[in-house]
């Protein structure tokens, strides 16, 4: 049975297994305590159920894991959301969309966030702009118990979540903007056998016709659920920049446009109903 340990014998001797920082955040996340304290607390010994629960998870991080879904939160735009395996884990590049839709959305404004996952780009909408009402829409049971969750913690009086694959529930509304991270990687592309995408759901991955499935089916829907002068924005690959504003384009969006993420890879595109 493990004892009692210091915090700096622990964290060393977990560094060597999942590096510095994963082995800093999976303690504070045990210990419930923030970075400040460990460093104080060097000295301080941990008990033993925290030596074992500790072990246990830097030995899932070593069989790869992602960290998100061993500590059960990911931070994004400053605020820590739930995620499980039934969702994404919200990544920094996902922020760019946040910040294009913040800049598109007039006040009052009501806003969709289809496919929503963890509901990572609706609810920080609704938490950075109390003045906005924010639709999430997911197809699947699981995603939405987890964003149900997030809306709760961030902003339960302005966010409402429905069940609709896709448009298929949203007959006969409208919205001033609709914002979407579909799934956009084309099967058997070799990412989707690294890292923390051999854990996250394929269904929020993976699309048909080389990734652009759901993209399409997104463009050509979303006009009727758009009022005049509202905004289309989606995140995409990293190579489907041309593809998506060809698609906007054909469709008769305005304003097409594409924004790089903070590597400069485009990676948002949107275009506005007329």
């Amino acid at each position: 049975m493990s004892e009692a340990m210091g915090v700096a014998a622990l964290l060393a001797e977990a560094q060597p297994v999942v590096g510095r920082r994963e082995a800093r955040v999976l303690l504070r996340h045990q210990l419930g305590r923030d970075e400040a304290w460990l460093i104080a607390h060097g000295e301080d010994a941990c008990a033993a159920a925290d030596v074992r629960a500790y072990r246990a998870m830097v030995a899932r991080r070593a069989g790869g894991e992602p960290v998100a879904y061993i500590t059960g939160e990911r931070e994004f735009f400053g605020r820590a959301f739930v995620v499980n395996p039934a969702v994404l884990i919200p990544r920094p590049e996902t922020e760019l969309l946040v910040e294009l839709a913040l800049q598109r959305t007039p006040r009052g404004a009501r806003v969709l966030d289809l496919g929503t996952g963890s509901g990572c780009i609706g609810i920080t909408l609704a938490a950075e702009r109390p003045d906005l009402r924010v639709t999430l829409v997911d197809a699947s049971p699981e995603a939405l118990q987890v964003a149900r969750q997030n809306s709760q913690r961030w902003a339960p009086a302005t966010t409402e979540l429905l069940a609709s694959d896709w448009f298929a529930g949203l007959a006969g509304r409208c919205f001033d903007l609709i914002a979407s991270n579909p799934p956009y990687i084309a099967g058997g592309d070799i990412h989707l056998a690294q890292g923390d995408l051999r854990f996250e759901p394929s269904a929020a991955l993976v699309a048909g016709e080389g990734g652009l499935a759901d993209i399409r089916c997104i463009v050509a829907g979303a006009s009727l659920h758009l009022e005049p002068g509202g905004w289309l924005l989606f995140e995409h690959g990293h190579d489907q920049q041309a593809a998506c504003t060809s698609l906007l384009r054909q469709a008769g969006y305005r304003e097409v446009f594409s924004a790089p993420d903070l590597a400069g890879i485009l990676r948002v595109s949107g275009g506005r109903r007329p």
